[in-house]
């Protein structure tokens, strides 16, 4: 990775975190509520059907979000939360409670520092590898749907 690009990836990562200049749990909610419950699914037992998988991409759009910013989202905000609970031994979690997850991530978003967005950047190929695959198939659907080539 070249300089310029380091340099840009860390501009994307820094503006991408404007949640952290937020610290109104009710702004943190407005601006993300309803990705953050679009995407939950990607963290379920089962698979994500198609309309799962249509209702997520209409809200990225909803969202208008870069692909860069949409993955700093799933590694730095939802994974280190949602992963516990796909990696669980307790099982059932095939359905979510919004009143739940929502305090856990709105309480996880506050205390990124930039240290911590480091450390989960550093853990999130850990964080995510369960979910990988889905979230591939979704950024497939949604650069499709940009027009976008797909690498």
């Amino acid at each position: 990775m070249s300089l310029v690009e380091r340099i840009s990836d860390q501009r994307i990562l820094n503006t991408t975190w404007q949640l952290n200049t937020m610290t109104d749990t009710e702004t943190i909610i407005a601006a993300r509520r309803e990705l953050w419950l679009a995407l939950a699914p990607l963290w379920l037992d089962r698979e994500p059907s198609e309309k799962d998988y249509v209702r997520m991409a209409d809200e990225i759009d909803r969202h208008d979000l870069t692909a860069k910013q949409l993955e700093w989202i799933y590694r730095l905000e939802l994974s280190p939360v949602l992963a516990k609970y796909q990696a669980s031994m307790v099982g059932g979690w095939r359905n979510f409670d919004e009143d739940t997850i929502l305090p856990q991530l709105v309480g996880h978003c506050k205390r990124l520092t930039p240290w911590r967005r480091r450390l989960w950047l550093l853990f999130s190929g850990l964080t995510t590898m369960m979910t990988r695959h889905r979230w591939g198939t979704l950024m497939e659907l949604v650069l499709a749907r940009r027009g976008h080539a797909i690498d």
